[in-house]
Order: structure tokens, then sequence, then C-alpha cells
């Protein structure tokens, strides 16, 4: 920086020396340096960034400070430095694996200078993964995401049919698999008929074929007698079986109607349309095992149960003959006319009981009314009247109760107990004056009464 200055005030480069973003603004009026600005300094940066730096860079470097604010910020470091790096919301939304702390990444993009912060820093438009693979960052973010939208849960997936009798087989028509799933098939049940939809199982499209064969199965599945799917293909790389991890295969499987089995590859291998299968086999063999019954299996099965009931039917057998022959031995089998005695004596000793209780109860009905006429006949008139009692009658034929009542000269009655006689009132019991006498109480029947005065005809 040590540049020669001309006594015109101008610079050794011929540039002006008054200052500001340009090398000869550098130098000030005098021998010492001219102060700048924060800014002009800035521009100086972002100047020589332009002249000496190439407009896309591609830097490979490990993740770290990632943080994720609608926009990306994060670094790239190796054993030498530190790269601060941002990704725009637009170009963080096309990287299409998780992006993580520790990461290994190529980041293209430019590099550029942020007055704001006064930071150097690249402006990553594109990212792409190393060490792991893109390959498979990208199958672990689909993974992800359908496990996220329940494409893996257990709950959903549907049960296998007990005895299938069509299979559909989803393959290549050159593939060894195939010809595993033919010859297992022919070991266990010959009965079984399998129906093959040849696809392509690896290459570009091939996820397509394969989607659009399951659809195809399972719209038409129910007319063509189909019972179950056997989704199937033979090892490889994940690049040849990366056609079973595409999202169209796995949302094909998802909604398919008919129950998926699905092997694809080597038992180490694992895809995302067996994942979302609703059965997932090691082998193409073993899907056979598992959707195919034995059919020496199942014979054998069957004389067991064949015996089984055989034993049953003998033991129920013999349980009802021997519960026969304890009925037979019962009297009222052996001699049914028993039973009608015994209800003809029960009923006879009934009526015995009816025929006494019917006459204890008109005698008791007898005792009871017979009392109830000595009683009737004990308070009877009649009976008051012999025991020396009378009742007087006046003119017009009613008991006389009251002195009142009568006056003189009026004719008279007096009932006894034995006849009548009448006689003529001649005095008047009016004109007296009526005179108080002591009350007493009558024991019998707890009432006052007037001293000296005769009890009531009925007391």
């Amino acid at each position: 920086m040590n540049r020669s200055r001309s006594k015109t005030g101008t610079s050794r480069d011929g540039e002006s020396g008054d200052g500001a973003g340009t090398a000869s603004g550098l130098w000030g009026g005098g021998d010492s340096y001219r102060p700048l600005s924060v800014g002009a300094v800035s521009g100086l940066i972002r100047t020589a960034l332009a002249e000496n730096l190439p407009t896309r860079l591609r830097v490979v470097g490990e993740v770290s400070n990632f943080s994720n604010r609608t926009h990306w910020f994060f670094s790239l470091k190796d054993e030498q430095a530190t790269l601060s790096c941002v990704c725009f919301a637009s170009a963080a939304r096309e990287v299409d694996f998780p992006m993580a702390n520790g990461l290994a990444v190529v980041a293209t993009g430019r590099i550029d200078y942020y007055d704001a912060q006064g930071r150097l820093q690249l402006y990553v438009d594109a990212l792409e993964p190393v060490g792991q693979g893109a390959l498979e960052l990208r199958l672990r973010a689909l993974c992800e995401e359908l496990r996220k939208q329940g494409y893996f849960d257990p709950a959903r997936k549907k049960a296998l049919p007990v005895m299938p009798r069509r299979v559909a087989v989803v393959t290549s028509r050159n593939a060894a698999a195939l010809q595993d799933v033919i010859n297992t098939t022919g070991q266990r049940w010959a009965g079984c008929q399998l129906l093959l939809y040849d696809v392509r199982v690896q290459g570009e499209g091939a996820g397509s074929e394969i989607a659009n064969a399951v659809r195809a199965l399972s719209q038409d599945g129910q007319r063509l007698g189909i019972d179950a799917i056997i989704l199937t293909r033979g090892g490889g790389s994940i690049e040849d079986l990366w056609a079973f991890n595409e999202r169209v295969v796995a949302d094909a499987v998802h909604e398919c109607a008919i129950p998926i089995v699905a092997a694809i590859g080597h038992e180490t291998d694992t895809t995302v349309a067996e994942l979302v299968a609703d059965v997932r086999c090691a082998t193409p063999t073993q899907a056979v095992m598992t959707l195919i019954p034995d059919q020496a299996a199942l014979e054998h099965q069957l004389q067991q149960l064949s015996y089984r009931l055989t034993l049953v039917l003998k033991r129920q057998y013999q349980l009802g003959y021997e519960r026969y022959r304890a009925v037979c031995r019962h009297p009222i089998i052996r001699r049914p006319q028993s039973l009608v005695e015994q209800s003809a004596q029960r009923l006879e000793d009934a009526s015995d009981r009816l025929d006494r209780a019917m006459q204890q109860r008109v005698r008791s009905n007898e005792d009871r009314l017979a009392a109830l006429g000595r009683h009737l006949e004990s308070v009877s008139p009649k009976s008051v009247l012999t025991r020396g009692y009378s009742y007087t009658l006046g003119p017009g034929g009613g008991v006389v109760r009251s002195v009142v009542s009568v006056k003189r000269g009026d004719r008279i009655t007096t009932v006894l107990a034995d006849g009548r006689f009448d006689s003529t009132v001649d005095g008047d019991g009016r004109d007296q004056p009526a005179q108080t006498k002591p009350t007493r109480v009558s024991r019998k029947q707890g009432r006052r009464v007037k001293e000296n005065d005769q009890p009531a005809l009925f007391d």
C-alpha cells in the first residue's frame, strides 16, 4: 500500500485523489492515509470480490450451526476454515434431503459481502449431499414424510385372505423373482392361479408403470377375482430399486383396495413400497409362503381335525348313550302310569282337604251366626221390657221423650213386656219449674245422668 503521490495530488495510477470507493481514495491530502467511511470500505470489498472471484462456486464442507428460520443459515467448515452461508427459502424448498448439522454437502452459489453485518458469506442456491449419498437422504426424507401421514400405520393394513384362489404378480416378465413365485406356488398350492402384470422394475419411468399397475388391479380386482397382489423383484443397488421408493408408488400401494405383499430385493434391502404394503417379506419365496397356504400342511391339518372330530363324536355318543340308559332306568319311563297314579292321589288328597276345610268353615260360620243372634236378642227392645222397663207412646203414636211433648187431656199409651194400656194426662209438666239435681256418672257407659233418673230404655 506504499504508493508514491505526485505534487499535484494525483496518484501514480492517474486517478483523482478525492477519496471514496476507489483505490486512490486511500490517500489523504497530506503524508498520512485519508480516513474512509464504512460504506466506502464495504464497496471496496465487494468490488474486490467481484473482480477476483468467479460468479458461482461449488464448496464442499461439513454443515454446522444450522438454523431454520424460514431461510437457512449455517456454516460450512473443514479442518482449515469456516464459511458462513445463507440459503433463502425459495432455494431451500428445492432441497430433497433432510438438512442437519454434521452432514457433508456440496453448496453451489456466489460469494458476497453483507454490509449490514459486515460478514462475508456464501449465498447458496443449490445443495447436494455427499458421503451418505443423495438417494439415501431422499429415501429418509420420504419415509419421514410418509410416516407422519400414517402410511406405515399398522392399523390401516389389510388382512391377507386365508386361501386365495387368484393372485396377481406385479413384476417384470424377465425377473428372476417371477420364476421363484411360480415354482413356490406350484409346490405349495397348485390350485392357486397366478396373474402376471408385466412392468419395468428399474430405470426411468418404472415407478409410474408400477403405480399404474397397482391402481388398475385395485380398480378391476373384484371383476377379475383377484384376492391378493404380490409386488416383487430381485436384488440390486439402491439405484436399481429406486422405482419402488418413489412417492407415486407409495400412494398407489396405500390406496389399493386389495391386500398387497411386497418383497423387493434381498433381505437387507428396504424400500418404501414394502413399508407401505400390508405385509413385507424378505424374499419373493417368503412372500408366496406367507400368502399361499401349503397343501401338504393343509392335508395334515385336515387329518388332525378329522381325528379330533371323530374322537369328539365318539365321546358325545358315549355320553348320550349313558344318559339314555339312565333315563330308561327311571321309574317314570319304566312305568309311565305311575305318574298318572301319583297325580290322581295328589288330586284325591287335595279334594279331601278341601272338603274338610269347607265343613270347618261352615261350622265356624254357623257358630258365629248363633253368637251374633244371641247378642242381638240380648240388646233388643223386647228383652229390655222384660227387665221391667216400659215406654210411652203419645197421641200421634210417637215415643214420648219429654213431659213437654204432652198436655193435659192427651191420651197416651204405655207399652210393657206383656201388653199395653192407655191413660189420660191430667197434669201439665210444663207448668212446674225445673229442678236442678246433681248428676252422676254411669259406670256402665261413662255418661252423665241426673240423680234419681231412670236409665234409658236401652241402657
